[in-house]
């Protein structure tokens, strides 16, 4: 029974992570394009989710949590805008380095991992009640 329990617990963490990698990467692309409102001001700089691998003594094992929030320090995107409140004295406007095709593929890898957990729990609870069913009988 417990390491029925064990695993439910381990894929909720896993659940956990995803949940709050999904709302990084939904910062990200809503924040694709918010440029700075005056010259020289920076945009949005994109969130990198990172996990970390943390013992948890009650099970026995490791369970995955949400690391820290990571900065990407690649460089802005330029559009060239003159008419922008925010464009340089070029006519060059500071943009997010949002890829929105990446945020969307990281969005659908975080969705995977989240429905497998998510398989693990609903698997385990069939074992699990199909357990306590041979018990009765």
């Amino acid at each position: 029974m417990n390491d029925f329990l064990s695993s439910m617990r381990i894929a909720a963490t896993g659940l956990h992570a995803q949940t709050a990698r999904m709302r990084v990467l939904a910062e990200n692309l809503a924040n694709a394009d918010s440029a700075g409102k005056t010259p020289g001001e920076d945009p949005y700089r994109r969130k990198i989710p990172t996990f970390k691998s943390v013992m948890d003594n009650d099970i026995g094992g490791e369970v995955v949590k949400i690391g820290k929030i990571a900065l990407d320090q690649s460089e802005f995107q330029s559009r060239y805008e003159p008419g922008h409140p925010a464009a340089d004295a070029n006519g060059y406007v500071k943009y997010p380095n949002v890829n929105a095709l990446i945020e969307t593929m990281d969005m659908r890898e975080a969705q995977r991992s989240y429905e497998a957990n998510l398989n693990v729990v609903t698997v385990t609870r069939q074992m699990l009640g199909q357990t306590i069913d041979l018990l009765k009988g």
